[in-house]
């Protein structure tokens, strides 16, 4: 058995999907019912006793210097490379801290804490069984549970990949040496980091799955979910931007 000792939480990216908000604000401190998104991740990791936070920032990233005061155990990782590179560039900035790690997204609404339970017997993802069609990233694994493949447009039966992984301390060392060896070539620097364990050095994992219940975790990718979840952005952005959803 493994055990959480840290998190890292992706927040440098620019969130275009939900533009014009994030014009004015990045997307993990966006509030939905109150809470800034990124807050209720910071929340539900504290509730489960894991308090060293490790937040990548890039695009606007002062606007996040308040959680450092606001969480003692939150510290901020500029990468000065999110406008140029994939969020490969952010797992890169926070490369030296990816033993005995989860890794997730800061834009994520937590509902059910355990989804970022510490205790895990494998390295991989939080994923939702998966028996009718999607476009998300589709995982298939064997009969020991272990991942086989992923495909990136989705499927019809699988594990649908969500943006929460665990990484035990010999499988993210592992993760760090294929990592930097990917970010050294320029051209694979337009990846997301997950492709490096999961196309480019398959090999050298032997992930598992960690089941979840589909409501336990919302991600929102674009305003007419923000609005879905939120009803109160349907009048401000009909207000301030004209946009009707």
């Amino acid at each position: 058995m493994h055990f959480i000792n840290r998190a890292i939480l992706m927040a440098a990216g620019r969130g275009e999907r939900l533009m014009p908000l994030t014009g004015e604000i990045p997307k993990p401190l966006i509030p939905v019912h109150g809470t800034p998104m990124i807050e209720s991740m910071i929340g539900a990791l504290g509730r489960q006793g894991i308090t060293e936070i490790h937040v990548v920032v890039g695009y606007m990233a002062d606007r996040f210097a308040y959680l450092e005061d606001k969480y003692p155990g939150v510290r901020l990782i500029p990468n000065p490379l999110y406008d140029r590179c994939n969020n490969i560039s952010s797992l890169y900035a926070a490369r030296e801290y990816l033993e005995d790690v989860l890794i997730a997204d800061a834009d994520q609404l937590v509902r059910d804490d355990s989804a970022l339970a510490p205790a895990f017997e494998r390295s991989g993802y939080n994923a939702v069984r998966c028996t009718g069609p999607t476009r998300e990233w589709l995982m298939q694994t064997d009969a020991e549970g272990i991942v086989t493949s992923c495909s990136r447009t989705g499927g019809t039966e699988g594990w649908q990949l969500y943006s929460i992984s665990r990484w035990s301390a010999a499988d993210g060392a592992r993760l760090r040496a294929r990592l930097e060896e990917a970010f050294a070539d320029e051209n694979r620097r337009n990846l997301y980091w997950d492709d490096v364990p999961m196309f480019l050095y398959p090999g050298d994992f032997r992930l598992g799955v960690r089941e979840m219940d589909t409501a336990a975790v919302t991600e929102i990718d674009d305003l007419h979910e923000l609005a879905a979840e939120d009803p109160s952005y349907r009048d401000l952005l009909a207000e301030r931007y004209g946009i009707r959803i």
